[in-house]
């Protein structure tokens, strides 16, 4: 039997996600950044995407008419296997922009600079903000993306917009402290002294 081994945690206790503090000081800092290095990671800020599946993302997989992005999802074994990301209409807005003012082809990648560099201005981004440990990184914003969507919408979706295989793998990420919890904890603190 298939046993999940996902932890949001290293093994020496050091989380591997953004809270939602982290996550606003980044996309506050992306406000600043080059048109391109900004969209790209608004994107994955805004999808919960993996680096290379937004780093792949073509102009023709942006559906204005519903408001998603169509992600071909990368870590299964076959090619051809998509999910529909809802996203705000500021970052489709940007993104035709982007994709008018270069006259990108519909079937030609978004981005012009690798997938090495693409990580770099993640990284960037992360110092920027302040953001140091192993949850600076697009792994760490995809886990906060995550941990902030299951605390606000039904698990199903996030395990979709995450392109999840079990719903096993998506739940690792209800086991985080979010600030409704912490609320409670302090409600039930205020009655003990």
């Amino acid at each position: 039997m298939y046993k999940n081994t996902i932890s949001l945690y290293t093994s020496k206790g050091q989380r591997k996600y953004l809270n939602q503090n982290e996550r606003q000081r980044f996309f506050n800092c992306t406000k600043d950044l080059r048109t391109d290095k900004r969209l790209f990671c608004q994107t994955l800020y805004f999808t919960g995407a993996r680096i290379s599946e937004v780093y792949n993302l073509m102009p023709l997989f942006i559906d204005y008419s519903n408001k998603t992005i169509v992600i071909e999802t990368l870590k299964k074994r076959k090619k051809g296997i998509y999910r529909e990301i809802p996203v705000p209409i500021s970052i489709l807005n940007d993104l035709q922009t982007f994709i008018q003012d270069n006259s990108k082809n519909e079937d030609s990648r978004l981005w012009e600079f690798s997938l090495r560099t693409a990580s770099r201005y993640v990284k960037e981004a992360m110092l920027k903000s302040h953001i140091v440990g192993k949850q600076a990184s697009a792994k760490g914003l995809r886990h906060g993306f995550a941990v902030h969507a299951v605390s606000k919408v039904p698990i199903t979706l996030v395990k979709k917009w995450l392109g999840h295989s079990r719903l096993d793998t998506t739940e690792i990420y209800l086991g985080v402290i979010c600030l409704e919890e912490r609320v409670m904890a302090e409600k039930m603190w205020s009655t003990d002294y």
